[in-house]
């Protein structure tokens, strides 16, 4: 067996390095800096450390008859040959939060291009039920002149991928599969279990498939647009609410979820997928959108409640020097695609006020052509009025804050991290 996937972004990679432990892989991608990192041992995002993407890569293409590794490339030629493809591109939504299947499409077309009788065209990106088989499946057939579930099969099989997270890799997370028919369902689910040692799970059909993912993230964001309402209100109140959590937590089935800002290519994307194709079908999902409203309000409230304690210091809030620490979406990980802390740092702007942004893991670049705010990596050494822990990555949490505070200045820690007794404020 030959596998084809196509994207090599925090999904793609370390699924194409684990499938190239024990099949002739190639690994696809537009991005050619990407590649050409890629074939020299080096992943930006740090899912994969170089001495594990080293034992897999290989610098020039692998013979049809190679038993494993994993050949990057930006060729759609070098996919010819492969009989199971995984695509694994992002699925963002728009300024007004609608889906975007652009990228999804695109992949469509580059696998439809080298389709042939007998492959498996298995999809991971999030999506609403019903996508793959009502807008991919369609692509697929056109390009390649093929016809589905005579001459060609599909499957999906939700991404799990938690960037950052060391522990709970790819291979250590139970798998949800599918098929485009029964056999082919057990055909796929096979081929991941072969590589997944946490397991898999055979759903019955695509659209249960993909329905299961795009709920998984919803109810997250839910859970925590309902934390997040309830430091709102213990805020008002002069609880805090870190006590309050461990408190309620101590009971057997209480839920740990913590207050924060909710960004993400996952969790602050996928419930417009779900809301969009209920819309379609007549239902103005009311909770989902609710919880949607709450976390994306939270940029500005965290940038409202740093203004009240700079008042309440004395502190003038027009030109004040602000430190904002992390800019991407979540901690140990260089991701800032979403961030909500961007809102963060728009708010405390619109007061009036000069923010530095310093982030030692996010691409500095990146940053700027995303949103045009300028990032560095180390600290200014002028001292602050105001100072907010956005994201805890281990290398901020190991600094001395007070050495960058100037008088009466005041800390704000949005993820509830840092000791109470520098902490002017949280979430």
């Amino acid at each position: 067996m030959k596998i084809g996937v196509i994207g090599l972004g925090y999904v793609g990679l370390p699924l194409a390095r684990l499938f190239a432990t024990k099949y002739n892989t190639v690994g696809f991608d537009i991005n050619k800096l990407r590649v050409a990192e890629l074939q020299q041992g080096i992943d930006v995002t740090l899912e994969v450390d170089k001495e594990t993407l080293s034992s897999v890569i290989t610098s020039i293409p692998l013979p049809q008859n190679a038993s494993n590794g994993l050949f990057c490339t930006t060729s759609v030629k070098e996919l010819e040959g492969c009989d199971f493809y995984i695509i694994t591109v992002p699925t963002p939504v728009d300024k007004n939060n609608r889906p975007v299947l652009t990228p999804l499409i695109k992949a469509s077309e580059v696998v439809g291009s080298v389709l042939k009788k007998g492959d498996i065209v298995v999809y991971e990106s999030t999506v609403y039920p019903g996508a793959t088989e009502e807008d991919c499946i369609p692509v697929l057939e056109k390009v390649s002149g093929l016809k589905y579930n005579q001459d060609f099969f599909a499957g999906y099989s939700p991404e799990r991928i938690n960037p950052g997270d060391k522990k709970h890799t790819v291979d250590k997370i139970l798998k949800v599969t599918s098929g485009s028919t029964p056999e082919i369902g057990v055909k796929v689910d096979e081929i991941y279990k072969s590589v997944i040692s946490a397991g898999t799970h055979l759903a019955p059909t695509i659209k249960v498939a993909e329905a299961a993912k795009v709920i998984e993230n919803s109810q997250r964001d839910i859970n925590i647009a309902f934390v997040n309402e309830l430091s709102k209100i213990f805020n008002l109140m002069g609880i805090d609410t870190s006590d309050v959590l461990k408190a309620a937590s101590t009971k057997w089935n209480f839920l740990p979820f913590k207050p924060g800002l909710v960004g993400g290519h996952c969790i602050g994307v996928d419930p417009y997928y779900l809301a969009q194709k209920a819309q379609e079908f007549g239902y103005h999902p009311e909770i989902i959108l609710a919880g949607r409203r709450m976390n994306d309000s939270m940029g500005s409230y965290v940038a409202a409640q740093v203004t009240k304690l700079m008042i309440q210091n004395d502190l003038k809030v027009k030109n004040a020097q602000v430190l904002v620490l992390g800019i991407t979406f979540k901690e140990n990980c260089p991701d800032v695609r979403n961030t909500k802390v961007v809102d963060v740092v728009k708010e405390l702007k619109d007061y009036g006020m000069q923010v530095d942004v310093c982030d030692p893991l996010a691409d500095p670049s990146e940053v700027y052509r995303e949103y045009k705010i300028q990032s560095e990596k180390e600290i200014s050494k002028k001292k602050y009025h105001a100072i907010v822990l956005a994201v805890a990555h281990q290398e901020l949490l190991d600094l001395d804050l007070n050495s960058f505070l100037q008088k009466n200045g005041v800390v704000y820690d949005v993820k509830g991290v840092l000791d109470k007794g520098i902490v002017s404020g949280k979430l």
